[in-house]
């Protein structure tokens, strides 16, 4: 028996969904099935597996996120013509942020399907949204280097070809950072400025706490799965400080 064949009665127990009924899902059949699999390999795995030939999905993950990033950057450029190059990154910014990615994983059954660690598991690493986006963007650089540009445009197309539209058709939309940014340039000529004030578990379970600083005051923290989680989260909240206590208008 092959080792894959082995190494995935053993590891791999699916409770929804199989390689197979991915594949379907996807719409295609790879020529080399390993680089699916691979594309399902988690960092905390390799922790507990012998076979050293065995990588995880990392480098997948790195060519599937500039890959999406290519492709939803070019559907902006050709359908949203009068809009500027910062609306363009907001709205590329909401299509692509680990949320979004993160449910089109569930949507497709990855959370079942990924190879983890039990001590990622126990942690709730299947519902992990970082860890489930990073998948997302290693299955698309899996597609991508086994089918081809045509098949990961058709499967994109599939999956966030709804979201380009949602948010390019609503125009300029901001994050909370670049609000933030704005209104406080605007009222009192200074830049939010973010610090990590904590990093917390594992590398591959990190928790970030971010906190925003104006003109060297602290505002607030948020804690985050990344520092841009912890980040958008601390503006958010900033924004809603600055509001309530009227500093929005006002001097600091």
């Amino acid at each position: 028996m092959e080792y894959w064949e082995r190494f995935l009665k053993i590891t791999m127990k699916p409770k929804n969904n199989s390689l197979n009924q991915l594949e379907k899902t996807i719409g295609a059949k790879f020529k080399n099935p390993d680089i699916l699999k691979t594309a399902l390999i988690h960092r905390s795995w390799l922790n507990e597996s012998k076979n050293r030939q065995i990588e995880s999905n990392e480098r997948l993950e790195f060519l599937g996120d500039a890959v999406i990033e290519l492709w939803v950057t070019e559907i902006l450029f050709s359908r949203y013509p009068k809009l500027n190059e910062g609306a363009l990154t907001n709205i590329r910014a909401a299509v692509v942020r680990t949320e979004n990615l993160a449910k089109k994983a569930e949507q497709l059954g990855l959370g079942q399907l990924i190879f983890l660690s039990h001590g990622e598991e126990k942690t709730g690493g299947r519902k992990n949204p970082s860890l489930l986006a990073d998948t997302f963007e290693a299955l698309i650089g899996a597609i991508y280097c086994d089918q081809g540009a045509k098949k990961t445009q058709d499967f994109l197309n599939h999956w966030l070809l709804s979201d380009i539209k949602y948010w390019g058709d609503k125009g300029n939309i901001k994050d909370a950072k670049t609000t933030l940014q704005e209104v406080v340039q605007a009222e009192y000529k200074v830049t939010p400025y973010y610090k990590i004030l904590k990093q917390e578990g594992p590398d591959h379970n990190k928790i970030f706490t971010v906190a925003v600083l104006l003109g060297g005051k602290r505002i607030c923290f948020e804690r985050g799965k990344s520092k841009q989680e912890a980040e958008e989260a601390a503006a958010k909240k900033a924004l809603t400080i600055l509001g309530k206590m009227g500093k929005i208008g006002t001097k600091l």
